[in-house]
């Protein structure tokens, strides 16, 4: 069985990290903090921690330049993180769509074959997208009718509300 690894930020990060570096060795750390939203001091202290664990090794390239080069414990780190972030959004994705499935049977049950879903309150783009391609396969239209019933997203659970209720 594959080892899981919670992903946390700190995880992505350094799956971040790893997929640059081996895209290209002679990244930057500037480039590479660009590119994560995150400020240099943020991607050395990773960088050192993945030194540290045996992940990535280091190489004078040139006078002031330096080469990150991914270990075969790195490698094998890589894919660990990979499968689990991989793993963990279908976890995601499959649990959004039974929840969202499930109120769109309640939905139908109480005579309705319309929805809207709560702008306002959006989670993450990709629940969204899973309660949109679920009211899709189900057959039950979208609308913007503030007196229909709403499938609320806040964060990753999404709720339903019949129309009277707040």
């Amino acid at each position: 069985m594959t080892e899981l690894i919670e992903t946390s930020p700190e995880l992505i990060r350094d799956l971040s990290l790893l997929e640059s570096i081996e895209e290209d060795p002679d990244v930057t750390q500037a480039s590479l903090a660009g590119q994560m939203g995150v400020a240099v001091g943020t991607v050395n202290w990773h960088l050192k921690r993945l030194v540290n664990k045996g992940y990535v090794k280091v190489q004078r390239a040139q006078r002031r330049k330096l080469r990150y080069i991914i270990t075969p414990k790195g490698v094998a780190h890589r894919a660990r993180l990979t499968v689990n972030y991989v793993e963990r959004n279908f976890r995601l994705y499959r649990r959004t769509r039974e929840q969202v499935a499930a109120l769109l049977a309640d939905l139908r049950a109480a005579g309705h074959d319309a929805v809207r879903i709560n702008a306002a309150q959006q989670g993450p783009e990709d629940v969204l997208d899973i309660c949109r391609l679920t009211c899709l396969e189900q057959g039950i239209r979208l609308v913007d009718d503030p007196a229909a019933p709403e499938l609320r997203i806040e964060g990753v659970r999404v709720s339903l509300q019949m129309g009277s209720e707040t």
